[in-house]
C-alpha cells in the first residue's frame, strides 16, 4: 500500500468522517499536548518514537498513521524515519495542529 508522504488537515478530517481507520500520532512534547490536543490522538513524543517502534508498527498494520506536531516539521522527520524502518502506512499532517486549529476545529487552542 503506497500512501502519500503528506496529507492535509482537510483530507484527514474527511477520512475520519468517512470512517477510515486512521491513527493520529502526536509527536509533540507533553507540555505542548497540555496546551492543545486533537481528540483521539495518541501522544508519542518524537524522542520516544524509536523505543516505541514495535507498538507503532502494530498500529500501522491496522490502519494509516497520521503523524502531527505543531507546524509539521517534526512530523515530517518522524514519517521519514518510520518509512526508513519499513513502516509505509504513515503520513505527516501538513501544517500540524496549528493548521487543524485554523481550518478544522477552532476550539483547539493555538500557541
Amino acid at each position: 500500500m503506497s500512501v502519500p508522504f503528506e496529507v492535509t488537515v482537510q483530507d484527514v478530517k474527511a477520512r475520519l468522517d468517512a470512517g477510515e481507520k486512521l491513527f493520529l500520532i502526536d509527536v509533540r512534547e507533553p507540555f505542548e499536548h497540555q496546551l492543545a490536543r486533537i481528540e483521539g490522538a495518541e501522544l508519542i513524543p518524537m524522542n520516544t518514537v524509536p523505543q516505541r517502534l514495535q507498538e507503532i508498527e502494530q498500529k500501522a498494520d491496522d490502519g494509516v498513521l497520521v503523524v502531527f506536531c505543531h507546524h509539521g516539521m517534526r512530523s515530517l522527520n518522524v514519517v521519514n524515519w518510520l518509512r526508513g524502518q519499513g513502516v509505509e502506512a504513515c503520513q505527516s499532517m501538513s501544517g500540524g495542529i496549528e493548521a487543524w486549529s485554523l481550518a478544522i476545529d477552532a476550539s483547539v487552542r493555538r500557541y
